[in-house]
């Protein structure tokens, strides 16, 4: 799973989103970013509150746990694949 974010700057010169460096994952990137908020019980707050709207340390820890899962899947698949996912 090739899901390394990256910084893109706007037109206007200033920093926009992350993007997903492989754009056909993004929306399973959004579902992971919900799982995980539901499971930190951070959901209910998103949705009234909007991600803008959160504290740096909410979002810290959606983005942390984000990286653990995503981590894990990649180890488990070269555990599985060997040096076919990494080429």
């Amino acid at each position: 799973m090739n899901v390394f974010i990256k910084q893109l700057k706007k037109e206007d010169g200033q920093m926009s989103r992350n993007t997903p460096e492989v754009p056909e994952s993004e929306r399973q990137l959004d579902k992971l970013k919900w799982e995980v908020a539901e499971e930190l019980q951070l959901d209910d707050d998103i949705q009234e509150k909007g991600f803008a709207n959160m504290t740096t340390r909410e979002v810290g820890q959606i983005g942390g746990n984000m990286v653990k899962k995503m981590i894990t899947f990649a180890e488990k698949e070269m555990a599985e694949h060997g040096s076919d996912v990494v080429d």
